[in-house]
């Protein structure tokens, strides 16, 4: 017997094959969107050559100042002719070493205050300084009532040079004189350092002080203005705050730095609570007139004009 055998199949291309030559258009394709892909990613990275270095920070444009002296003014009250011996002796300062000055005023800054004490217009100063010079890596806040009087020290050989900061740097003692429970870390370096300041008889001084750019430098001022504080009654204002802030969060006294008060911050002979050795002799980076107008017995625009007399007379003899 015979079996039908089951007729061929003739075989059926797939409904989706492709041709031969469609693959290879299509593998042109693909390596013209590889190469176009590298490209741009080549085009990429050169461009973040340009704005960023190495290790992943901000370039500094050329030109940046290291330094920037923040002076807050306030014109209400204050002749012309005060103002610009302060703004003359700023500049002068600025011109010698390379930094750069910003100059706010009291009245930018009323809004943000509400009705707190004028004083705390030195926070958003800092912050605003800080904002407007993003590259510069050093601000420092200098009170309206002080000179610097010693204009040749700059602030790194001064201040923030590695071994010189370390030296000054006060180790194991009351953040608030005379004896807070709250001391220093003794096991700080320079290198951990982004806020300098000094203590009077009483206080910290944020009347002189240094910081440095970066994270932490904002979350301090952001923390120190904190609304809460604004509308606390405190008999000292901002300076109690930083009193407060700076014992009770150890995030912050890890970031700090005490140092000397005569290095920064000397107090004029007239002003009051200054610490041992605090009250400026001459050769003294700056002189500060702490009071002088809080006070009504006082008149910064007098005290403070023999000391601007010689400092002209030293330009002079220059």
């Amino acid at each position: 017997m015979q079996f039908a055998l089951p007729p061929r199949r003739t075989p059926i291309a797939p409904p989706y094959a492709r041709s031969s030559r469609f693959s290879l258009q299509r593998r042109k394709q693909l390596k013209a969107v590889a190469i176009l892909g590298l490209a741009l990613l080549t085009v990429f990275f050169l461009l973040s050559q340009l704005f960023y270095t190495s290790t992943g920070t901000p370039a500094v444009p050329a030109g940046t100042a290291g330094v920037v002296i923040v002076t807050v003014l306030d014109r209400a009250g204050f002749s012309d002719d005060y103002i610009q011996k302060i703004v003359k002796n700023r500049e002068d300062y600025a011109k010698r070493h390379g930094y750069t000055n910003f100059f706010a005023n009291v009245s930018d800054y009323e809004t943000a205050l509400d009705n707190a004490p004028r004083s705390w217009a030195v926070v958003p100063a800092v912050r605003h300084a800080m904002a407007s010079h993003p590259y510069s890596k050093y601000f420092f806040h200098l009170d309206a009532h002080s000179l610097i009087m010693n204009p040749g020290k700059s602030l790194e050989s001064h201040v923030l040079e590695k071994s010189r900061l370390e030296s000054l740097m006060q180790k194991d003692v009351s953040v608030v004189p005379p004896d807070s429970i709250i001391k220093t870390f003794s096991h700080l370096r320079a290198e951990d350092i982004d806020l300098i300041v000094t203590t009077d008889e009483e206080d910290m001084c944020p009347g002189s002080f240094i910081l440095r750019q970066g994270d932490f430098a904002k979350y301090f001022l952001d923390f120190w203005f904190d609304p809460l504080y604004l509308s606390y009654n405190f008999a000292k204002a901002e300076t109690h705050v930083l009193d407060h802030i700076v014992q009770w969060h150890p995030t912050i006294l890890a970031r700090l730095a005490l140092i000397p008060q005569r290095i920064i911050n000397s107090y004029s002979k007239d002003s009051s609570g200054a610490a041992v050795d605090g009250v400026y002799k001459d050769g003294d980076f700056v002189i500060r007139f702490l009071g002088c107008d809080t006070d009504t017995k006082r008149s910064c625009e007098k005290e403070l004009e023999p000391y601007y007399r010689l400092w002209v007379s030293k330009l002079k003899h220059e």
